[in-house]
């Protein structure tokens, strides 16, 4: 590699992938080799530096972002392992703009590559610098050409090959880098041994399509090949921190992170490539320089109270400094690098650095803070809307007050995390991006916050109506003494077209009920609505009080109410009630190659399949759009992962209310019984 680099200001790296890519054992590789930790940790040994709290080792997969700060050849580089499941996409997500890099890490198999576009397409759209280190390569066999060809095609920028592989009785045992023209053969976690390069035909063919495609966006260049000149190595690592660093290619480095093959070559690209802090800091709109400016892309809740992590963009942040925020003010309560559950003491972080931040109440993931109240804001997040439903309740009644409290702090740590108070099902409902995260939700919500509680699928919410009209009398009479309780009603009760709602008519003549307790009927027809023959509320039927009576003394407000009442009991069994259950609209989001097994899946969930159309800026992916019953979507993405390895996705609105007959509506209305 060239030798005029020069050392560059601390530097944040995200390590992105599917999961069972590989990403937290190259953290580990990374720690070890950079001296981070004195020996290299285990995912599946529980001794890993990343993936430390108890709902991650369980389930040997990240489910949150972990945090590497460490020196490499005397330059600092925070790394963040994101995330790999779409389920905890929103973690990588709020983490992406304010990096200055991203490896993208894969597996040498062209079958799960599509896994890979979620964080492609948005560290495109983003205009983020990002490379990709193909792991496991020692284990790949002679696929390498193969699997360039199909990776390209899920990134819309134009991938450039940096290493190829040198391949002995069909394994990779080494590398050749094709920028500095030197070949590398594999020692287990140890540096790379420097060998002679066997097949010059080979290297010298990969090394000018490199070129080639650095020459895309460099006339000299493309001059010099075009003329046989051998570009100078200084030009070659120019245009390749250049254009990498304009987002213009996609480098594709080879390794195995369980060997630590790679690895250095890995780090030294990302030395000598990644941009300093400025360029993430422009591309949030912020100018470096003295003003201060930190931005926090992750919160977390532990036994030592509230840790903010954040970006430094521009100047130097002060342990007790106080700095302006979207919210207010805040002061900094202790500033930590972080290394895995490790935390350092510092007194103060510099432009690049990414720290933690203590006890910043009133910051949420997202604020921007700065000296300045000009500058103080909230980013704006990738809305991710929620796919599956949970309704939480305390085992005991004494933590309903804890609940709403302890979700709080839990959205703080993870804002694509939804919580609602439904009123029309009466339940407390946690939505969010799939079973297991909120299955991980639930579980930090009994560990760290010692709430029990009991949890079942979000209830759907039917509705009843009618379709017979009738016409009934309400007489409540009851004499104990004093005043006694007097109303007497008679309504005429009808259908309405769907959709229609409620209609409450007044079509009393003569006074024979006085116009003050008028309303009180239509009090009790809402009271008795709430919950109707089938046990659901009622709609779409219109009421009319056509006739009465009353008496003078015994006559209240809460007779009349109860009049009301007792006639909508006695009238609305007789008309015919039938169930309604509501029907959503999706937009499903899948990889082309699933549309048809999506379209079959639509159908054998009682849905409709509407059509499909190209995802609108997703390249080889397809929206299909279709009707189904919310009974239905309740689970469906559960069948969507399973069908498109874990990267589908929909967006749900309601639609309207369809009747719902036989078995299913009868089974419906038992468990509402039974409830």
């Amino acid at each position: 590699m060239s030798g005029s680099h020069s050392p560059k200001s601390p530097r944040a790296i995200a390590l992105l992938g599917p999961h069972g890519a590989g990403k937290t054992l190259l953290l580990e590789s990374i720690a070890a080799i950079t001296g981070a930790v004195p020996r290299k940790g285990s995912v599946s040994g529980g001794s890993s530096l990343g993936d430390f709290s108890v709902e991650a080792r369980k389930r040997q997969m990240s489910v949150a972002v972990n945090v590497l700060t460490t020196r490499y050849m005397d330059e600092e580089f925070t790394f963040l392992d994101c995330p790999g499941s779409i389920e905890f996409l929103g973690d990588t997500l709020n983490a992406l703009p304010l990096i200055d890099a991203a490896v993208v890490v894969c597996e040498p198999e062209p079958g799960k590559v599509a896994m890979l576009q979620p964080f492609l397409k948005r560290l495109s759209d983003g205009n983020i610098p990002h490379l990709l280190f193909v792991n496991k390569f020692d284990k790949a066999g002679n696929s390498l050409r193969a699997l360039l060809a199909v990776l390209q095609e899920a990134s819309e920028k134009p991938l450039l090959l940096r290493q190829i592989p040198i391949w002995d009785k069909g394994v990779a045992t080494g590398f050749i880098d094709l920028a500095l023209e030197r070949a590398f053969s594999y020692r287990p976690h140890a540096a790379s041994q420097v060998v002679g390069i066997e097949d010059l035909r080979a290297e010298k063919e990969a090394r000018f399509t490199m070129l080639e495609r650095l020459a895309d966006y460099d006339e000299h260049l493309m001059e010099e090949l075009l003329s046989d000149v051998e570009p100078s190595p200084d030009e070659v690592f120019g245009d390749l921190t250049r254009e990498f660093a304009a987002c213009q290619v996609v480098p594709v480095l080879i390794g195995s992170a369980e060997g630590d093959n790679g690895v250095r070559r890995l780090l030294k690209a990302l030395r000598h490539d990644v941009p300093e802090v400025g360029a993430a800091a422009d591309r949030s709109g912020i100018k470096p320089g003295a003003e201060v400016v930190v931005e926090v892309l992750k919160s977390f809740h532990g036994g030592h109270g509230k840790l903010s992590l954040a970006r430094v963009l521009s100047g130097t942040l002060k342990d007790n400094a106080v700095l302006h925020g979207p919210a207010g003010d805040a002061r900094v309560g202790g500033i930590f690098a972080l290394a895995g559950e490790k935390q350092i003491k510092k007194t103060q972080a510099s432009a690049g650095e990414t720290v933690a931040l203590a006890r910043l109440e009133g910051v949420v993931t997202g604020d921007r803070l700065a000296t300045s109240k000009a500058l103080a804001k909230s980013r704006p997040r990738e809305k991710l809307p929620p796919v599956y439903r949970l309704a939480i309740e305390a085992r005991d009644r004494k933590d309903e007050v804890k609940i709403t409290a302890a979700i709080g702090k839990l959205i703080e740590e993870d804002p694509s995390l939804v919580f609602e108070q439904n009123a029309q099902t009466e339940e407390m409902v946690l939505a969010g991006q799939g079973e297991i995260h909120l299955k991980v939700a639930v579980e930090i919500l009994q560990s760290r916050y010692g709430l029990a509680l009991n949890t079942r699928p979000a209830r759907v919410p039917y509705r009843e109506t009618i379709r017979k009209s009738t016409s009934v009398r309400g007489r409540h009479k009851r004499q104990s003494g004093g005043h006694g309780q007097f109303g007497d009603v008679v309504l005429e009760i009808a259908p309405l077209p769907r959709g229609t709602g409620f209609v409450f008519h007044d079509r009393i003549k003569g006074g024979v009920v006085p116009k003050q307790w008028i309303g009180s009927v239509e009090k009790g027809v809402h009271e008795y609505m709430k919950a109707g023959p089938l046990g659901f509320p009622v709609v779409d039927i219109a009421v009319s009080l056509t006739d009465g009576s009353y008496h003078s003394v015994d006559s209240s407000d809460a007779a009349f109410q109860t009049a009301g009442r007792i006639a909508m009991s006695e009238g609305l069994p007789g008309c015919a009630p039938v169930l309604l259950e509501p029907i959503a609209r999706l937009a499903i989001h899948v990889p082309s190659d699933a549309t048809s097994k999506v379209n079959a899946l639509v159908s054998t969930r009682r849905g409709a399949p509407l059509g499909f159309d190209a995802r609108e800026g997703w390249r080889g992916w397809d929206t299909v759009r279709a009707e189904m019953p919310m009974a239905e979507v309740s689970d469906l993405i559960i069948d969507l992962r399973s069908l498109t390895q874990g990267t589908g996705t929909f967006d749900m609105e309601f639609d309207r209310f369809a009747e719902l007959n036989g078995k299913l509506a009868d089974q419906v209305v038992a468990e509402r019984r039974a409830a």
